[in-house]
């Protein structure tokens, strides 16, 4: 069993839940580098139903798709749409796994797409101080998910999620970052 005193939570911390999330994060760090190869970002984000099965898995497309808004979890979201053929995600009981804490766009389309669970791993805090990329503004995320019950785990296997990014930037690679002049 994994401790639970770094574990952010939106609800009481359900032990089923957290061992399904430390798999699927740990699952999603391992694969990261692949793709991180392949010409993606640093992060990766799978969505999965209520039985188990993944519905869709994406990694960070922006650089490579010129694209800012092919965030992980965006593209996950879309894909998922895609593959269900709707735009509204809440008859499904979806929940979405990704790496890293979603930035202020993710958070919206994923509050809008009806995903239902969101686990994350590393912290918006680590991502900036390692990247310097910024995460937007967040007040209060994690109440206004449960407020529209949206159930939210993060802080899952941190160590392993701190690696790949640190590792991703001795590497050299792209941070997109917009300037601010």
């Amino acid at each position: 069993m994994q401790n639970t005193d770094n574990i952010i939570a939106n609800e009481k911390i359900d032990a089923r839940k957290l061992r399904r999330a430390k798999k699927i994060i740990t699952e999603l760090y391992d694969e990261l580098p692949n793709y991180i190869a392949r010409g993606h970002g640093p992060f990766l984000a799978a969505i999965y139903d209520a039985d188990g099965n993944q519905i869709a898995c994406a990694a960070n497309s922006v650089v490579s798709m010129n694209c800012s808004h092919n965030h992980a979890e965006m593209n996950a979201i879309r894909d998922a749409e895609e593959l269900l053929h709707t735009y509204d995600l809440s008859g499904h009981n979806l929940s979405l796994y990704v790496t890293a804490e979603p930035c202020i766009m993710c958070l919206g389309g994923i509050m809008w797409s009806g995903i239902q669970e969101v686990y994350f791993g590393i912290t918006s805090k680590v991502v900036e101080s390692i990247t310097g990329f910024d995460e937007g503004f967040k007040p209060n995320w994690l109440n206004e998910f449960k407020r529209r019950n949206i159930t939210v785990y993060g802080n899952i296997e941190p160590e392993h999620g701190e690696s790949v990014l640190r590792d991703y930037m001795t590497q050299n690679r792209i941070v997109y970052k917009p300037k601010r002049d």
